[in-house]
Order: C-alpha cells, then sequence, then structure tokens
C-alpha cells in the first residue's frame, strides 16, 4: 500500500538521476549561467525573479496563462464540430492556442531565470520541467500550424497531446514547489523568542564580522558596526542559505548560495532573487551579554 503514496517522490528521484539529464544540465548552465551572472543587476531580471517587486515568483502565476488559454482552445475542439468560421473570421480555437503560445514565451523567460538559481536535484529536476513545457509549446505549435492550414483534426490531435505534455510539467513543477519548497519562504515560519534570550558575551562577537548564533532553536545573524548592533535571521527566506558565511558591505549582507542581498537594518530585500525581506529581531546589551528575542505574540482584542 505504500507504493501508491511514495511512487511519485521514486519516480522523480529517478528522473533527478537520469544521466543524460545531468549532461544536459551542465550544458545549459554553462550557457545560461554566465549571461545570468553578467546581467543579475538589471531591472529586467529583477523584473523576471518578481522578487522584492511582486512578493513572490512570477513564473507561477504567469504558467496559469498558457494553461488556461490551451485548455479552452481545447474545450472548444470539443464542443464545436463543425470546423472553424466560413466568413474569413480566425477560428477561436486558433486565437486561443496563439495566445497560449505568446503567454507561454513569458512563462517560459521567468522560469528560466528562477530555474538558475537553483541547485543540485532541484535543478536537474526543474531542467526536466521546462524540457516538457518546451514539447508542450512545439506540440501547441505545431497544433495552431495545422488549425491555420486547414487540418483542424490534425490540429486537434496535437492540441490535445500538448495539454497532455503540459499537464506533466504541471504535475512537475507542483512538486518542485510543494514537495522540495522551490522558490517557496523559508523563514515564513519563524518566530520567537519571545522574551530577552542571551545569545553572546558582549566582548565575544567581533566588529564588523557577521556571526552566526543559534537562540533555542532559532538562526541569528548578529553584526556589529562600531556602535550599532543587528541581528537578522540567518537562513536566507530565499532558499536557506546561511547569511553569516556571506560576506558584508556597510550595512548590506549577501547570501553566499545565489547572491540575494539584504540591509541587516530593517531586512529589506536589495537585490533578488529573494522574495520575502529577512525577519529583524530586537537586541540589547545587558549584563555584559547581547540578548535577542522573536516578535513579542500580539495581544487579544477585547470584545
Amino acid at each position: 500500500m505504500s507504493i501508491l503514496t511514495t511512487w511519485h517522490q521514486d519516480a522523480l528521484a529517478a528522473v533527478g538521476k537520469w544521466k543524460w539529464l545531468h549532461t544536459l544540465n551542465d550544458g545549459v548552465t554553462g550557457v545560461v549561467q554566465p549571461l545570468y551572472d553578467r546581467h543579475r543587476d538589471n531591472i529586467v531580471v529583477e523584473l523576471m525573479h518578481g522578487g522584492r517587486w511582486a512578493g513572490h515568483s512570477l513564473h507561477a502565476a504567469l504558467s496559469d496563462l498558457p494553461i488556461g488559454f490551451w485548455s479552452s482552445s481545447l474545450v472548444l475542439d470539443v464542443l464545436d464540430r463543425d470546423g472553424p468560421p466560413d466568413d474569413g473570421r480566425l477560428d477561436p480555437a486558433a486565437a486561443l492556442s496563439a495566445a497560449g503560445l505568446l503567454a507561454a514565451a513569458a512563462t517560459v523567460a521567468t522560469g528560466v531565470t528562477d530555474w538558475t538559481v537553483s541547485d543540485d536535484e532541484d535543478r536537474r529536476v526543474g531542467l526536466f520541467h521546462g524540457v516538457l513545457n518546451l514539447a508542450g509549446c512545439a506540440l501547441q505549435g505545431a497544433s495552431l500550424a495545422a488549425r491555420l492550414s486547414g487540418h483542424r483534426g490534425t490540429a486537434r490531435v496535437l492540441g490535445a497531446a500538448s495539454m497532455g505534455v503540459t499537464g506533466a510539467a504541471g504535475y512537475v513543477g507542483g512538486h518542485l514547489v510543494q514537495g522540495r519548497a522551490v522558490m517557496v519562504n523559508r523563514v515564513a515560519t519563524s518566530s520567537g523568542p519571545n522574551r530577552w534570550v542571551r545569545a553572546v558575551a558582549d566582548e565575544e562577537l567581533p566588529d564588523g564580522v557577521p556571526t552566526g548564533v543559534e537562540v533555542e532553536g532559532r538562526h541569528v545573524l548578529l553584526h556589529r558596526s562600531g556602535d550599532q548592533l543587528y541581528a537578522i535571521e540567518n537562513v536566507c527566506s530565499h532558499a536557506g542559505g546561511v547569511l553569516s558565511r556571506g560576506e558584508v558591505d556597510g550595512c548590506i549582507v549577501e547570501c553566499p548560495l545565489h547572491g540575494a542581498r539584504f540591509d541587516l537594518r530593517d531586512g529589506h530585500i536589495v537585490r533578488g532573487p529573494a522574495h520575502t525581506p529577512q525577519p529583524v529581531l530586537p537586541t540589547r546589551v545587558k549584563n555584559g551579554w547581547i540578548e535577542i528575542r522573536g516578535s513579542l505574540p500580539k495581544p487579544r482584542q477585547r470584545t
């Protein structure tokens, strides 16, 4: 019985081990990654991530558009058996197919941008997700060409095949987001401590050196700059990188994993691919100790 609940995990784990996928991943990375690194500070790249501008990845939202257009085209194919209009107007199913292809271009572009900031098995399975999506786009393009040339039966078959492949790609994408937590806020549930707790002796925190500490199970980055003391979540909200291992320039810390940058003063995002600011923790020095606490519990409203 357990195989019925674990088959998807086993199947996608096997996908990540395919040798041809490793080879393709290395080849695509060799082309795409240098291009991304060269232009990662460009505002266009920031917008394609969504990040601080939208608060979440744009790719997942945009993916609804081609799926919606193409599934609507498929419904029209099922309902309309008489063929396209004979008065010279564009076949509605063809119009929906073309709109889906246009939306798919933006979806693919944002997907590639997000893919460049993934790693290891997530990266390989993400590439497989992209290959399936490109196959779905190719089938849909062939379906549109068949519609425009009057081969409606062929177009219907190709359109249905496109939706099948695109649905499989969507399943893999769902696994990445909900099964592997790719592009998900890694600090959404971080909280506490709800009281002042000693983190490190004041004399043991060097000036200008990011230091990671663990306080009641929470990982915190402490940083001293002269008389100023900062404390933010040490786990990067983007992909779980350890910020204390990154470089600090002034009040800006850079995640060593994918290069997201945060302001130590208030946790706001200076550069993506992160979508969510880093939580900031209050600090104080008392009796020779640096103490921190999390957000205080919200008081209940009286009724």
